[in-house]
């Protein structure tokens, strides 16, 4: 019963997301024609702030609450789940609200001192107002993934899209052309609305569902500090991670005006690699990414059960799927990049570099599956540990080769950290299933398979 959910969610999650994708990377290819290369650029600029900002929101909630969550079904606790998302829903609003202060008030000195444009600013303040609807949202999307349940979280995230992208070509309309900083503007502002709709729209559903399946209340004893102890290591080493990952956004732009191109150039070619070529390159890992995210609350039941041999079974059968499923998307991918690139960006630079990019794409879709599998068996400061090596890494480089090797440097630099965090996830991954139980645990009655 649980295999037969599992393949279900996988199917229901994998269709509406690559439905998503495809609408996503339509929108951005109209997004690029709209405002073009050097607007792309500097709202990609604007999305690296804003995904720090997201970092300290979420805090380690959405996966705190899928693994609380899924504690407490696996060893039949379906009584404390509504104690559980209680204290998962107080602590996203708590940092989502921090993160939105810190944005707002921050704004002109990270506009103009991190980022070196002073026309991000308005951008920044408007994404303040999303942060506490991604923290929140990020919280009940965990509790929905660790329940099964996706119809309708899936069917919200859709509808969110959907009006994300009717209010931001609505704003772009009232914007004056050729004016970046207003076109920008209103592509923060549409994608600020969409988020607080999808907020009121998932918290709705999450009553709903709670008073549903979960009608007993219960104290939840040790909870808080279960989710402090979930949360708070892996919050720290988001924050990490995102810090250099920002850093490493911002030092790129720069690193290009280093090696000799003007300011709208650099924009430009930082816009074709992080806003066509890459987006367009991760379209497909939508099903892996929806299968990841689906395995953790399942590896988690069986590692609370001490089903090792399942568990290694289930790592091996995934991990050889995601990485036939990535070999052919590169071949695909590295035969078509020119005809996509002017089909889709009407770039042939876009082309260029989808080509180039293309031989990465099994190592970043088969990581993406490891990093699943970590989390799923409570492995996730050790990932975020190897994100922050990755981003030290890239870091580094970018400092290094950019002002000399120009674009060329920087697609080393994404070849060589995806590498590196493949590998080092991989041999965690490794150390972790060899250390599983050799036989299979029986299960008790208070254990049972299927729970929820």
């Amino acid at each position: 019963m649980r295999k037969e959910r599992l393949l279900r969610n996988t199917a229901l999650l994998s269709a509406t997301t690559l439905l998503m994708s495809l609408i996503g990377m339509a929108f951005q290819a109209w997004l690029a024609g709209r405002i073009g290369a050097a607007g792309i650029g500097l709202y990609q600029l604007v999305c690296s702030v804003t995904a720090l900002g997201a970092t300290f929101a979420i805090s380690g909630i959405r996966f705190a609450s899928t693994r609380l969550v899924a504690e407490e079904l696996g060893a039949a606790r379906g009584e404390g789940v509504r104690a559980a998302m209680r204290r998962c829903l107080g602590y996203a609003a708590l940092f989502g609200a921090a993160a939105g202060l810190i944005l707002w008030f921050c704004a002109v000195p990270i506009g103009k001192g991190w980022i070196g444009d002073g026309r991000t600013v308005l951008s920044l303040r408007l994404s303040a107002f999303s942060m506490p609807c991604i923290s929140l949202c990020a919280s009940i999307s965990g509790y929905f993934t660790a329940c099964g349940r996706l119809v309708r979280p899936t069917l919200i995230h859709l509808a969110e899209q959907l009006i994300g992208i009717a209010l931001v070509a609505w704003f772009l309309h009232l914007a004056p052309n050729g004016n970046v900083e207003a076109c920008c503007a209103a592509v923060v502002s549409g994608r600020m609305l969409a988020d607080l709709a999808s907020l009121l729209m998932l918290s709705l559903a999450c009553r709903d569902d709670l008073l549903r399946h979960f009608p007993i209340r219960a104290a939840g004893r040790g909870q808080t500090e279960r989710l402090l102890k979930i949360a708070l290591p892996l919050a720290s080493s988001a924050y990490a991670r995102s810090g250099l990952s920002t850093a490493q956004h911002l030092l790129v732009p720069r690193g290009l005006r280093a090696s000799g191109q003007s300011a709208d150039q650099a924009l430009a070619g930082y816009g074709v690699v992080h806003g066509m070529a890459l987006p367009l390159l991760l379209f497909p890992s939508c099903i892996l990414a929806s299968a990841a995210e689906l395995i953790v609350p399942e590896l988690t039941r069986e590692q609370v059960q001490q089903q090792g041999l399942r568990i290694r079974r289930a790592i091996r059968k995934f991990l050889g799927l995601s990485l036939l499923f990535s070999c052919a998307v590169a071949a695909v991918l590295f035969v078509s990049a020119q005809p996509l690139g002017l089909l889709i960006f009407h770039s042939r630079e876009a082309g260029r570099y989808i080509r180039l990019l293309a031989p990465l794409v099994p190592v970043m879709y088969t990581d993406m599956s490891v990093d699943g599998c970590l989390k799923g068996l409570g492995q996730q400061v050790w990932s975020m540990g190897i994100n922050i090596v990755d981003s030290l890494s890239g870091l580094g480089l970018v400092w290094l080769l950019l002002p000399r090797w120009g674009l060329e440097g920087y697609l080393f630099v994404i070849f060589a950290t995806e590498t590196l965090n493949f590998l080092l996830s991989a041999l965690r991954l490794v150390k972790v299933c060899r250390s599983l139980p050799k036989a299979e645990a029986q299960r008790s009655p208070a254990q049972p398979a299927q729970t929820a």
